[in-house]
């Protein structure tokens, strides 16, 4: 199968593309302006970004003209994968691979002292609170994407009378998913077995802080 063809959530399983996503959530850039804030070559972020367009995560913001021509500007919608499916367990590896992979280089940049908060889990639930959790997952994304782009958006008008916004850098990283019965904890829908980790780490501002994770888009875009 062609890259042009790739389905569902495979085509986000790369770094580089999580990466794009998260930057033009918060801000539209070039291929060129997206290749000078992550240093990489303007022909490798062209091919990435245009699988992303491809795939119905990246949309046309504007026309910026350049020597020689114009370019076009993408910009990433909170809501755009809402469309993919969940395709098998390979592809689902493939991109727990490479949300891992991002994860990590972002804890490389956690803020100390600052407060962490996370869930970790594989047990039975009811189907009902499942749904529910997915419903608020997805407000949880769309809530930092609209502010990524309501931040960036103030940013770059300083005579929008709204002033410049306090930002604050933050990594958020959520893949909730459906288990097969029998897995690693024992885990079926009769409920026993498994287990779960969730709740905050480390301390306030001004406290002691534990292990995190946080980072910012280059380019000022709030990372997802």
């Amino acid at each position: 199968m062609s890259d042009d063809a790739i389905p569902g959530l495979r085509v986000l399983a790369h770094p580089l593309r999580l990466q794009l996503l998260s930057m033009l959530s918060g801000t539209a850039m070039s291929a060129a302006e997206a290749a000078r804030e992550l240093g990489q070559t303007q022909a490798n972020v062209s091919y990435h970004l245009r699988r992303l367009q491809s795939a119905g995560l990246l949309v046309a913001a504007e026309d910026v003209p350049v020597r020689g021509g114009r370019a076009k500007r993408y910009r990433h919608p909170g809501d755009s994968a809402e469309h993919l499916t969940g395709g098998n367990a390979g592809d689902q590896q493939q991109l727990a691979a490479a949300m891992a992979s991002e994860l990590v280089r972002r804890a490389d940049n956690y803020r100390p002292g600052t407060e962490t908060t996370f869930t970790d889990a594989e047990f039975a639930v009811r189907q009902q609170d499942f749904d529910e959790a997915r419903t608020l997952a997805r407000r949880l994304g769309e809530l930092l994407h609209n502010s990524a782009s309501d931040a960036a958006a103030a940013a770059a008008d300083p005579h929008s009378g709204t002033g410049r916004p306090e930002l604050v850098r933050v990594s958020a990283t959520l893949f909730l998913f459906e288990l097969a019965n029998g897995g690693a904890s024992g885990a079926n829908p009769n409920g026993d077995g498994g287990g779960a980790h969730s709740g905050p780490v480390g301390g306030s501002r001004d406290g002691d802080g534990g292990p995190a994770d946080e980072g910012r888009a280059p380019g000022g875009g709030v990372r997802e």
